[in-house]
């Protein structure tokens, strides 16, 4: 199942940190009211992402990294659509929101492309 040596290798996790750290520079800029809402779900669903990528890759099971691959994909669409939310509730500018976006989507792209060539190989 594996040709890299560590999970860190797998540049769909080097770009969903990126995303982490970018998301948590926006969501430092969300108000106070947002702290047990929104704040602590994007929190949740952005450290959601490469945590699932890595907990998969670490189960040495090609069936249980898929798995955890499309969960790391479900916790990148909650991700946009809050996103989303804030670039609606003028929480954050629209630059922010479409860099934003267009990581996310490629991110998603590469899931998707593991997730077929990981099934492609069972």
């Amino acid at each position: 199942m594996k040709k890299f040596n560590s999970f860190k290798d797998l540049l769909v996790w080097q770009k969903s940190m990126n995303l982490t750290v970018a998301a948590y520079s926006s969501i430092k800029k969300l108000p106070q009211i947002e702290n047990f809402g929104l704040i602590s779900q994007m929190q949740r669903s952005v450290v959601s992402v490469p945590s699932n990528i890595a907990e998969g890759y670490g189960r040495n099971q090609t069936r249980d990294f898929i798995r955890f691959l499309q969960i790391s994909m479900g916790s990148l669409y909650e991700l946009q659509t809050q996103m989303e939310i804030c670039y609606r509730q003028a929480y954050i500018k629209k630059k922010e929101y479409d860099n934003f976006d267009h990581d996310s989507v490629e991110i998603a792209k590469m899931l998707s492309a593991l997730i077929r060539k990981l099934k492609e190989s069972l």
